[in-house]
C-alpha cells in the first residue's frame, strides 16, 4: 500500500487531535472536580450517580423532614401528657388532703375551689395540637377535642354509649327530707324530723355527659339487636322533682321486674334491684363473635356543652346534622363488635419503616375524670350547704326557751336532723374523697402507660434518626467516590498528556516540512 504525505498528515492531525480531546477531557475534570460531564461519558458512574442521588434524596426526606415531624409531634404529645400527670397528682393530693382529719368549711371550700380549676385544666389540655392539628383526636385532626365555647344547638346530638356491666356501681344517697335547698328558718317551719333523714344504697349506671335532654323518646336501653333491656320499663323524672328520682328508685326498688329511673340534670341510669342483676349476668359469648351478647347500648340527646366538655364524635357513635339540616352520623362503625377503634397515625421514617405518632384520646382523657370530680364537688357543696344550716340552727337553739315559739324542744328535734342530715353527708363525702383517690390513682397509672408509651415511640424515632444520618453519610461518601474526579491524580495525568501533545505537535511539525521534492 502506498502512502502518500497526505495520509501522514491527516494521521498525525487525528493524533493531535486525540491527544487534544483527553486533554480537555481532563482539564473539564479538573476544574468541575466530576468524573463525567454527560451520561456517555461514561454510562456505568452515570447509572450508579442517579441511583445513588435516588437513595440520598430519600434519606434525606426521611432524615431532615419526616423525623423531624415525628419528633415535634411526639413532643407535643409527651408535654400534655405529662401536664395531665401532674393535674391528676394534683387531684389526687386535694382527694388525699380532704380525706384525712378533720376539715373547717374554710378548708373544704379552698378543696373545692382547687378541683375546679384542676377539672378545667385537664380537658383543655387535651386540646394540644401540632402544626395546626390536634394530637388527640385521631384522623380529626382538623376538630378540637373539647367545645372551646358553651355550645347550645336546637339540633342536638344523639349519643350512643356501648357499655357492659362494669360500667355500674353503687353508690350512697342521702334523703335529706327537701332540706338541701332550705335555710335554717325554712327547717324550723317545715315537717321534717330525723326519721325523714336516710341514706340509701343505689344502684346506677353514670353516663358520660350530664344535662341531657328529658323529652320524650330521647332516651332508650337496647341489646346490640335493638331490644329492650329493662321488662318493667324506664321512667325519666328530674333529680328536683318531688318525689325525685331517687325517691322514685326507692319506691321500686325490691320489684321482680327489671325497672330503671332515668335523671336528665345527671345523666344517670338508676336500677333496681332486678335490673341490677341482669345485667350483671350478661356475658359475651366467644362462640358468637359477630354479636356482643355482654354489650348493653344506651342513647341519649344532649342539645347544651359548656366549655371544656369533650366533644362526643371522638367517643361514640352519634348523629347530628350541619347548619344546612343534612344528617351527620360519627363512627357508625362502632357498632359493629368486630370492629377495632385504632385511629393510627403513622409517620415513614425510613424504608418500609413506619412509626406511630399519635395517642387517642381515649387512652388519656376520658369522660370518666370530669364526672368523678364533679361528683366529689357536689359531695363537698351538699356537705358545705348542710354544714352553713346546721351552725344556724345550733346558734337558734342557743336562743330559743320553752316559752318562744318554736320552742327549744321542737328545735331540738329540728337540730336532730339537719344534724343527722350532716353526718350523713360528711360519711358520702368521706367515701368520695376515697372512691376519688383509687380513681384518680388509676387514671395516673393510665397516663404513664400513655407516657411511657410515647417515650419508647421517640426512642425508636431517635433511632432512626441516628441511623438515617449514618446512611446519610456512607451515601455521600459513596457518590463522592463515584462521581468526583481524584484532582492529584487528574493534574498528573493532565500534565503528562499536555506533555505528550506538545511532543506530537512537534513531530508533526516536522512531517509536514518534509515533502516528495526532498528525494527527487
Amino acid at each position: 500500500m502506498r502512502i502518500t504525505n497526505k495520509i501522514i498528515q491527516n494521521n498525525a492531525i487525528n493524533n493531535v487531535n486525540i491527544n487534544k480531546i483527553l486533554e480537555d477531557k481532563l482539564n473539564t475534570q479538573l476544574s468541575t472536580g466530576s468524573k463525567i460531564s454527560r451520561p456517555s461519558d461514561d454510562p456505568v458512574i452515570a447509572i450508579r450517580a442517579l441511583r445513588l442521588r435516588t437513595s440520598l434524596s430519600q434519606v434525606q426526606q426521611y432524615g431532615r423532614k419526616n423525623v423531624p415531624d415525628a419528633t415535634s409531634w411526639l413532643k407535643v404529645t409527651e408535654a400534655a401528657i405529662d401536664t395531665t400527670s401532674t393535674v391528676l397528682t394534683d387531684m389526687r393530693k386535694e382527694c388525699v388532703n380532704g380525706s384525712t382529719s378533720y376539715k373547717t368549711p374554710e378548708d373544704r371550700k379552698k378543696i373545692l375551689d382547687t378541683l375546679k380549676a384542676l377539672r378545667d385544666e385537664i380537658y383543655a389540655t387535651g386540646d394540644a395540637d401540632y402544626a395546626g392539628r390536634y394530637v388527640f383526636t385521631g384522623y380529626r385532626t382538623d376538630t378540637s377535642l373539647t367545645f372551646g365555647t358553651s355550645y347550645k344547638s336546637a339540633k342536638p346530638y344523639a349519643i350512643t354509649e356501648q357499655l357492659t356491666k362494669n360500667a355500674m356501681d353503687t353508690i350512697d344517697y342521702v334523703n335529706v327530707a327537701g332540706m338541701g335547698s332550705m335555710t335554717a328558718q325554712d327547717v324550723l317551719t317545715s315537717a321534717v324530723k330525723p326519721a325523714d333523714v336516710e341514706a340509701t344504697q343505689i344502684h346506677r349506671i353514670r353516663l358520660a355527659y350530664d344535662n341531657l335532654d328529658s323529652a320524650a323518646g330521647s332516651f332508650s336501653v337496647t341489646l346490640p339487636d335493638g331490644s329492650d333491656v329493662f321488662a318493667g320499663g324506664i321512667q325519666t323524672v328530674s333529680a328536683n322533682a318531688s318525689p325525685n328520682a331517687y325517691d322514685t328508685l326507692v319506691g321500686i326498688k325490691g320489684d321482680t321486674d327489671a325497672k330503671a329511673v332515668f335523671v336528665p340534670e345527671t345523666g344517670e341510669l338508676l336500677l333496681n334491684d332486678a335490673a341490677f342483676n341482669q345485667i350483671a349476668g350478661m356475658k359475651d359469648d366467644a362462640t358468637t363473635p359477630a354479636v356482643n351478647e355482654g354489650e348493653i347500648r344506651i342513647t341519649y340527646s344532649k342539645s347544651n356543652f359548656v366549655a371544656n366538655d369533650l366533644r362526643p364524635e371522638h367517643y361514640f357513635n352519634c348523629k347530628t346534622q350541619n347548619a344546612d339540616g343534612v344528617p351527620i352520623e360519627y363512627n357508625k362503625e362502632f357498632l359493629d363488635p368486630q370492629y377495632v377503634d385504632a385511629q393510627i397515625i403513622n409517620y415513614d421514617v425510613g424504608y418500609n419503616q413506619q412509626i406511630r405518632v399519635n395517642t387517642m384520646a381515649k387512652e388519656v382523657y376520658t369522660h370518666d375524670i370530669g364526672r368523678e370530680v364533679d361528683e366529689i364537688i357536689s359531695a363537698i357543696e351538699s356537705s358545705l350547704q348542710m354544714s352553713d344550716i346546721l351552725t344556724d340552727m345550733k346558734a337558734k337553739l342557743e336562743s330559743a326557751t320553752e316559752s318562744t315559739t318554736p320552742t327549744k324542744e321542737q328545735v331540738q328535734t329540728k337540730l336532730d336532723a339537719v344534724q343527722k342530715a350532716y353526718d350523713l353527708l360528711e360519711d358520702k363525702l368521706q367515701k368520695a374523697f376515697e372512691s376519688g383517690i383509687t380513681s384518680m390513682q388509676g387514671y395516673l397509672d393510665r397516663t404513664s402507660n400513655a407516657l411511657t408509651e410515647c417515650g419508647s415511640r421517640q426512642s425508636r424515632v431517635d433511632l432512626v434518626s441516628n441511623r438515617l444520618s449514618a446512611q446519610e453519610t456512607s451515601f455521600k461518601e459513596l457518590n463522592s467516590e463515584n462521581e468526583d474526579a481524584d484532582v492529584a491524580e487528574v493534574a498528573i495525568q493532565l500534565g503528562s498528556v499536555e506533555m505528550s501533545y506538545q511532543a506530537a505537535l512537534m513531530a508533526t511539525g516536522k512531517i509536514s516540512q518534509t515533502s516528495l521534492l526532498n528525494y527527487l
